[in-house]
């Protein structure tokens, strides 16, 4: 008789697509998701390559586009780019720390086309928002830009990253949101890789800092239903699960780097012995079926124990792939963020050493992102 087959699960298309349009950015967060080896001006693509890359995306499916960067308003031809996914009908969201947009510019955006924008916000107190940016004067000039996007008619969504130096107001940064006219707020706790984990020793907060917090922000939820919508990301090595990192790998968004190199994340070139496909050389939609990137960890056959029978392996999809290669040194193992993992102690180790912490954090405890360049004014 026979040994029964299974038919493979097809790929579906992707629904997003976040652009790294450029690594430049003024900004020097020390928790910034960019990789350590930032990708220099020479070499980004062109405006005729962004746009061919669009145009695929919208072909193979992809709905939504996140412009980001770096700092995306460090490109001069970003209202190109934003015209031109108007054009081939994608919803554009302008991911941006403010600095490098002016009024006009941002309604020639508007007038382009751009849907939504999403801004960063460090603390809601305005000197510790500037030392944790690395950028004096950077919390004025959001200020403005919140005032502006709320006058050109644009949806604003405001972002904050948590962590040690500002977690005792991050239900204040809610209220802030809600004074700036967002209509939603992000609440995410530090995700401790490339730069953040380079910093953790000066980022990560205590259980206790961040059970008040996580109790702060959700009792919050209550406070402003139908104003707000509150979205919160709360931190992994607190949890008991994992997250679903990017709702799977390669499964619902890629990302594409200055230079046009295509990842399933934004920390997979962490990962050794992974290629990578390149938009010169292929197409978006090639890259997504085909790249042997995508196919490393796609769906569950990849697993080992305990994520292979698990019932959660279609839920969390065995966690983060990164963080199981950064806490375990093998990408393949279960994510230690889980307490079914063997590995889990090294995470209750960790988190262990940071029981006592002081909130105020000095500037010269962080090592900035750096590649800081001024952005056209």
């Amino acid at each position: 008789m026979n040994a029964l087959e299974t038919t493979p699960t097809p790929i579906a298309a992707p629904v997003g697509i976040l652009a790294e349009l450029t690594h430049r950015c003024p900004l020097g967060c020390p928790y910034c998701s960019n990789p350590i080896e930032l990708e220099q001006r020479a070499g980004e693509l062109e405006t005729h390559d962004w746009m061919r890359v669009f145009s695929e995306a919208a072909a193979i499916g992809i709905l939504h586009a996140h412009l980001s960067g770096g700092e995306p308003a460090a490109r001069r031809d970003l209202v190109e780019i934003v015209a031109h996914c108007k054009k081939v009908g994608l919803y554009t969201n302008l991911i941006t720390s403010g600095i490098g947009l002016t009024q006009e510019r941002l309604k020639q955006l508007a007038d382009a086309g751009l849907d939504h924008v999403q801004l960063s916000i460090q603390d809601a107190a305005p000197e510790s928002a500037d030392r944790i940016a690395g950028y004096k004067g950077a919390f004025a000039r959001k200020m403005d830009v919140a005032k502006w996007v709320n006058e050109a008619g644009l949806p604003l969504t405001v972002n904050a990253v948590i962590h040690r130096a500002n977690i005792a107001r991050a239900g204040r940064m809610v209220e802030f949101a809600v004074e700036l006219g967002a209509r939603r707020v992000e609440i995410a706790h530090t995700q401790y890789y490339v730069w953040a984990l380079v910093n953790r020793k000066a980022l990560m907060p205590s259980r206790a800092q961040v059970d008040k917090a996580v109790a702060e922000v959700e009792a919050l939820r209550e406070t402003y239903a139908g104003k707000i919508v509150i979205d919160h990301v709360i931190p992994d090595y607190y949890a008991r699960y994992p997250k679903a990192c990017m709702g799977g790998w390669a499964k619902r968004t890629l990302n594409v780097n200055p230079h046009g190199k295509v990842l399933p994340c934004h920390a997979a070139e962490t990962i050794p012995g992974l290629e990578f496909w390149n938009v010169r050389d292929h197409s978006l939609g090639d890259i997504w079926f085909n790249a042997p990137a995508f196919n490393a960890f796609r769906g569950t056959e990849w697993m080992r124990e305990p994520c292979r029978s698990c019932p959660r392996k279609t839920v969390d999809f065995g966690g983060c792939r990164c963080q199981a290669l950064a806490l375990t040194g093998d990408a393949r193992n279960a994510d230690p963020i889980c307490h079914l993992s063997p590995h889990h102690d090294k995470v209750s180790e960790i988190a262990a050493t940071f029981d006592e912490v002081d909130e105020n954090v000095p500037a010269s405890d962080y090592n900035y992102r750096m590649l800081k360049t001024q952005v056209p004014a």
